[in-house]
């Protein structure tokens, strides 16, 4: 039911921002629009744990800001080292423990590894994750292990649900 409720909230208040209007008649044929998706989602058996994860939304709204944060500073990073020629880039290839439970955890630490430019996650292991790096500075700050430890964790992997269900 909470599903149900989320993709409710989720789907009109995209069709809210998507459409800007808030006169009466295109709320309720909104309203209307909304009613009918979840009736066909329903009758598909589509709303669950997989297709809206509500259970991993407090982990990941606390993430992103975070993640946008080093995007920008990697993007000023990238930069200088492209105008600058004084500073020449010193790329580096690194294995870095992963610190991650979930395999899901790990996947994300590795995508958020790869969103921030200069850097990209190369390998995934069990318990390593090899990362190239256009300059040493970068290494160092995926070694600090800051990103590795506001990555959610907390995370259920969906196939560890589906094994529990």
């Amino acid at each position: 039911m909470k599903h149900t409720i989320s993709l409710t909230a989720f789907l009109f208040a995209l069709w809210l921002g998507l459409s800007g209007h808030v006169e009466p008649l295109l709320l309720s044929l909104g309203v209307a629009s909304v009613i009918f998706t979840l009736f066909l989602a329903h009758r598909m058996d589509v709303i669950d744990h997989e297709s809206h994860p509500i259970h991993h939304l407090t982990g990941l709204i606390k993430f992103w800001p975070y993640l946008m944060v080093q995007v920008i500073k990697s993007n000023i990073d990238v930069i200088g080292l492209i105008l600058r020629p004084g500073r020449s880039i010193s790329p580096q290839m690194v294995d870095l423990p992963l610190p991650q439970r979930s395999n899901l955890g790990r996947v994300i630490y590795a995508n958020s590894i790869t969103l921030t430019p200069g850097t990209v996650s190369v390998h995934l292991g069990k318990d390593t994750i090899t990362v190239h790096a256009l300059s040493k500075q970068g290494v160092d700050d995926l070694g600090r292990g800051e990103m590795a430890s506001r990555v959610p964790d907390d995370i259920e992997d969906i196939s560890q649900v589906d094994r529990d269900q």
